[in-house]
């Protein structure tokens, strides 16, 4: 039996009982590889008539630890989308500026408008997150944070953004494997952050907080996926297909031809 994907509203789990290393879905590298590459050609064709019709928008939240493979998914996830309709943004530490705003306000600037793709390579979940493991901000703040993400995230929803909330979920002992070759390959040398073996080190930590967070923060609206992310393939199978989905519930259609008056053909 598969372990779920995406979580119901409202139940909260323990990550441990979760696989990284699962592939019930489709356990064939070659036959998953063929999949993802029909879902980026769907999600290109999905794209066109999404940006056409500019009623909704898609916002794809990518969650995990350091080393878990969220610029991997968007590089082979994204890869056939058309830039002029997909924006990507990576958060880290807030500026100055950002810090003399609400937390929400950095995040909110780059939610898509409707007819875009929008990508989050971490999120607003980093203030319940990070700040939480790293003691920058007292409990008092952070645990009532969760109540102004669902209200910020039902706001998105309710003017037609939809959520996808992916947390990548590897082993540590994959981390392990994957920063190590950091340290050794010149193409992923650049990547290297002292900081991420500290961050390690505070696993547990990480971990409790991610089950918090995912939660607390999972809705009807904006539903959180645990994402077994230790197999690359399997990772991006899933993400992809999800993604497709998600574009195909939103019924979407090429708006009709206007004419010089700004009626449409058939009227």
């Amino acid at each position: 039996m598969a372990q779920p994907i995406r979580i119901p509203a409202g139940l909260r789990i323990r990550l441990r009982d979760f696989d990284p290393d699962d592939t019930s879905l489709c356990g064939d590298k070659e036959h998953a590889q063929e999949s993802v590459e029909k879902y980026v050609r769907r999600m290109a064709e999905l794209q066109q008539v999404l940006f056409a019709e500019g009623r909704h928008a898609l916002l794809i939240v990518l969650q995990a630890m350091d080393g878990g493979g969220k610029d991997g998914t968007i590089r082979h996830v994204a890869a056939g989308l058309n830039p002029q309709g997909c924006r990507v943004t990576g958060f880290r530490a807030p500026t100055p500026e950002e810090l003399s705003h609400d937390f929400l306000w950095r995040v909110h600037r780059d939610v898509p408008p409707l007819g875009f793709i929008g990508i989050f390579n971490r999120s607003h979940y980093e203030d319940v997150l990070a700040v939480r493991v790293r003691r920058l901000v007292s409990p008092s703040v952070w645990s009532g944070r969760y109540g102004h993400i669902n209200n910020f995230e039902k706001l998105l929803a309710d003017g037609g953004v939809t959520i996808l909330k992916f947390f990548l979920h590897i082993s540590k002992r994959e981390q392990k494997e994957r920063l190590e070759k950091r340290l050794v390959d010149p193409r992923r040398a650049w990547k290297f952050d002292p900081v991420d073996w500290e961050n390690r080190r505070l696993w547990k930590d990480y971990m409790a907080a991610y089950e918090d967070a995912i939660g607390r923060c999972n809705t009807r609206w904006a539903p959180w996926h645990v994402v077994p992310a230790n197999k690359k393939w399997y990772r991006n199978l899933v993400v992809s297909g999800r993604i497709v989905r998600a574009l195909e519930d939103m019924r979407l259609k090429y708006p009709r031809r206007r004419t010089g008056r700004g009626r449409s053909s058939s009227e």
